[in-house]
């Protein structure tokens, strides 16, 4: 077995330079991704304004990472499945839409939480 050439604190900059990677495809490549960066950026200071509490604040943004987090590995799934091919199979499919189920119950989760606090408001 190949011994790793990094030690344990020597992995966090390659680490980060990987995922700092993704994200610039992510941002690059995929539109929806991009979409819900931009939400992001308006609702994590509506947030701010509207939570009553840390934890309230907590609550509200994770529906956002949520998503983001959703996307990308949505988004890694439908890349690695177009690499094996673009023929159509029922397992491809199966992921593809697996992933995209992902995606939707984030967004249920995101709606379900911020259309709570906005009655709250009211």
């Amino acid at each position: 077995m190949e011994k790793n050439k990094y030690g344990h604190l020597e992995r966090f900059v390659p680490a980060i330079k990987n995922s700092l990677l993704g994200l610039k495809a992510a941002y690059k490549y995929e539109m929806a991704f991009r979409q819900y960066v931009w939400l992001s950026a308006v609702l994590i200071p509506v947030a701010g304004y509207i939570a009553i509490s840390v934890a309230e604040f907590a609550v509200l943004i994770s529906g956002l990472f949520l998503i983001l987090v959703a996307e990308l590995l949505n988004t890694g799934i439908e890349a690695a499945i177009d690499r094996i091919g673009l023929e159509h199979h029922e397992l491809s499919g199966r992921a593809k839409d697996l992933g995209s189920a992902a995606v939707f119950i984030a967004i249920c989760y995101f709606v379900l939480v911020w259309v709570y606090k906005v009655f709250t408001l009211l």
